[in-house]
């Protein structure tokens, strides 16, 4: 007696589901880069890097939170969601790349214009002078062993840092610290938050160790993880090697990095730190 083998075919409500609800879309840059980036990317280089790598991201966001509780939330949302969770890694990983690297692109404009005078003292009372900043970023991101960001970062106190992450880790503090005890690259995320172990829950819901007592100050509502403290980024570079090999070659990191300092948008990293939040649908959380 032979037995016919039938495929599996997926259900046709769920199918209908990732078609109709692609939710994460690629956003709309501030500025128009039909030319490319003008002194940094040619249109070549620009369209791998943001216009193909981005709808990548979020076509594979859209594929994995298709039909769960995730499939409307903004990548950020998602960042800080999944951040300590191993068992949603892919989304983590494609949620946070997707917002890094708008961010990036964010901080750019095909026309620089000079530093707005009240952020250049803040930069220089954190880094002595503006060439020192732009020498260190130039030369961290020159001398990182691997694809990631450099980000600039700013505290509540008004004070400024240079933050390294690599691959698709976030400079966002509430991200808390990730625990991986899974591979990321064949970690599969489940259907629905049921999925979440009361352990990962818990991790992410619980305040932060010294929230309360003599030395605490009160409830830190901020939910910063063990250690951290309370910054945001307003301007990174991207150093992941699709973004410069096509103008700059296989060794030419630091002379994009050092292209890149003269394309920076001051005015949006002066914003960014003044509390402006761009594109609130895509970057709310």
């Amino acid at each position: 007696m032979s037995t016919m083998l039938r495929p599996t075919l997926p259900r046709i409500g769920h199918s209908l589901t990732v078609f109709r609800r692609s939710l994460h879309n690629v956003p709309t840059l501030q500025h128009s880069y039909k030319q490319g980036v003008p002194g940094l990317l040619s249109p070549l280089g620009f369209d791998i890097a943001w216009t193909k790598y981005q709808k990548l991201l979020v076509d594979k966001l859209n594929q994995i939170t298709a039909g769960t509780v995730d499939d409307s939330s903004a990548p950020k949302e998602l960042v800080l969601k999944f951040a300590r969770d191993p068992n949603h890694a892919p989304v983590f990983n494609n949620a946070s790349m997707a917002f890094n690297n708008d961010f990036f692109f964010r901080g750019l404009t095909p026309e620089p214009k000079p530093m707005p005078e009240l952020l250049k003292q803040d930069l220089e009372a954190s880094f002595s002078s503006i060439e020192t900043l732009r020498r260190e970023f130039v030369l961290t991101a020159s001398a990182m062993f691997g694809p990631g960001f450099v980000w600039l970062m700013k505290t509540n106190q008004n004070k400024y840092f240079l933050l390294t992450t690599y691959i698709a880790g976030t400079p966002l503090p509430k991200a808390h610290y990730r625990r991986q005890t899974k591979d990321m690259n064949t970690a599969t995320p489940a259907d629905d938050d049921r999925s979440i172990s009361d352990h990962i829950r818990r991790l992410n819901t619980e305040p932060p160790v010294n929230s309360a007592g003599a030395h605490s100050g009160g409830v830190n509502k901020t939910e910063l993880a063990p250690g951290g403290i309370e910054a945001e980024p307003v301007l990174c570079i991207n150093t992941w090697e699709h973004v410069y090999l096509a103008d700059y070659g296989v060794a030419g990191k630091k002379q994009y990095a050092e292209s890149w300092w003269n394309a920076i948008d001051w005015d949006q990293v002066s914003k960014v730190g003044g509390g402006f939040r761009m594109q609130p649908a895509y970057y709310r959380g």
